[in-house]
């Protein structure tokens, strides 16, 4: 029966924590591993940022029945939290006052996972043999036994490095002490690190704007700052965004205002900049093009490098996973998030069906299911696991269902060409059931029996 289940879940940020929430709310026992120190451990590297969502997109709806009783007040939904709002009204309370605080087992990191009994290789009777999990925590090496496995693990440990081949440039690892991978706090606790500094911002996505914004208000306020994006594309206006058309007012008004800085000068340019060495002398850096002489480069003092994340699946290596090769999310998934090929920035809702691996029992969720790629939302991963919830109990029907719809970018690309769309939306909105389909006026078409997409 699915009230004797325990399913283990790795990681204690929000879609870890609304996964035991939507566990616990189908009679399973959950069991939350996680690396850090507290939950919310990731989210505490980015306390300082501003969400794109407003609050109503990121409570899930388990975890604020759960901290209903407890006397939690639920934030204005239209509200735009920080990072460190989110812990404090909402990821704190969740782990520490509700029945999740008996079930989190922090300072524990996931080392290996397995079958008992199974390697990967042997296969009959597979499906029975529960999971069992290593885990390192201040005591040593622990074990633990689970009927299912949720990894909510994320990627923000795991980021791209500033090569555009993908593997780190040369000299990148030899010059880590002025290179930073993350949002840096720019106008608070880093900022004596980048005051009066020339910086270089390398990406095209909302956090290498939002730190590029960043260092203009520094720079604003006499420090002498000098902020340089690198942008790998010859294309800077695709990272705009969809301005007033974006669903998410702020994430339209970032890209808007990001844009009028770059038109007014108060940014540099250096777009085609695809970095590949990475060397010191006197104290600053050289980035450039090429290890030779003779390609494009630059001299800094630091560099910040947000060119994304990818999943770490080292842990992982006895799961039997269904992967896109390319984009590294669920094969189903794959092709609705592929930002190569047609995404309007956020996916349709899915659930179960499109994250299954060929290991029953076993799903990704959050970020991580994401793979390399971007525009995750929290909304997102919420109905991930409320459908992963309902799988594992055996609620196919609810699993299938849909039961949220999320709001669009404003900006759709179609076989990689970028353009903004109208207040119909992207390609007619996001579609509903079928996995196949890219957007709705696709589902339709597909509906039809017509060929090749119904956006085209």
């Amino acid at each position: 029966m699915s009230e004797a289940k325990r399913v283990a879940i790795i990681g204690a940020g929000p879609v870890g924590l609304a996964a035991a929430a939507h566990v616990m709310e189908r009679g399973m026992t959950p069991v939350v591993l996680e690396a850090g120190p507290e939950a919310g451990h990731s989210v505490r590297r980015w306390r300082h940022v501003q969400l794109f969502s407003p609050w109503e997109y990121n409570v899930d709806k388990a975890a604020a029945r759960l901290l209903a009783p407890t006397g939690w007040n639920s934030p204005d939904p239209h509200v735009y939290p920080t990072g460190a709002e989110l812990l404090e009204r909402y990821i704190e309370p969740l782990a520490t006052k509700t029945a999740l605080r008996d079930l989190i087992r922090t300072s524990s990191r996931v080392t290996a996972i397995s079958r008992v009994g199974f390697d990967k290789a042997k296969t009959r009777g597979r499906e029975q043999a529960p999971f069992e999990l290593r885990y390192q925590n201040g005591k040593g090496p622990e074990t633990l036994r689970a009927d299912a496995v949720i990894d909510a693990s994320g990627t923000w440990a795991s980021p791209n490095p500033a090569g555009a081949g993908g593997l780190a440039a040369i000299g990148e690892r030899e010059a880590q002490a002025k290179i930073a991978y993350d949002m840096p706090d720019v106008l608070g606790k880093d900022r004596a690190r980048y005051a009066g500094k020339t910086v270089a911002v390398l990406g095209g996505g909302h956090s290498a704007i939002g730190t590029l914004t960043d260092l203009v208000t520094l720079a604003q306020q006499g420090s002498g700052t000098r902020p340089i994006w690198l942008l790998r594309s010859g294309n800077p206006e695709k990272s705009f965004g969809g301005g007033a058309n974006d669903k998410l007012a702020a994430r339209g008004e970032l890209g808007a205002r990001f844009a009028s800085l770059v038109a007014s000068g108060q940014v540099q340019v250096e777009a085609g900049f695809p970095v590949a060495a990475v060397t010191q002398a006197d104290g600053r850096l050289r980035v450039a093009t090429s290890s030779a002489c003779c390609g494009r480069s630059i001299v800094v003092d630091e560099l910040v490098v947000a060119t994304g994340f990818r999943p770490d699946f080292g842990f992982l290596s006895e799961m039997r996973l269904r992967l896109d090769p390319a984009i590294e999310a669920p094969v189903a998934l794959a092709p609705l998030i592929d930002p190569n090929e047609h995404s309007c920035g956020t996916v349709r809702p899915h659930g179960a069906r499109e994250l299954a691996h060929d290991e029953p029992g076993f799903y990704l969720a959050g970020m991580k299911a994401y793979g390399r790629a971007p525009t995750f939302l929290m909304l997102t991963g919420y109905e991930q696991v409320r459908s992963i919830a309902a799988d594992i109990a055996g609620d196919r029907e609810a699993a299938e269902r849909v039961e949220l719809e999320l709001p669009e970018t404003g900006v759709c690309t179609r076989g990689g060409v970028e353009g903004s769309v109208g207040a119909s939306g992207c390609c007619g909105g996001p579609a509903k059931r079928d996995a196949s389909a890219c957007c709705a006026a696709d589902e339709s078409a597909k509906k039809a029996g017509a060929a090749g997409c119904g956006c085209s």
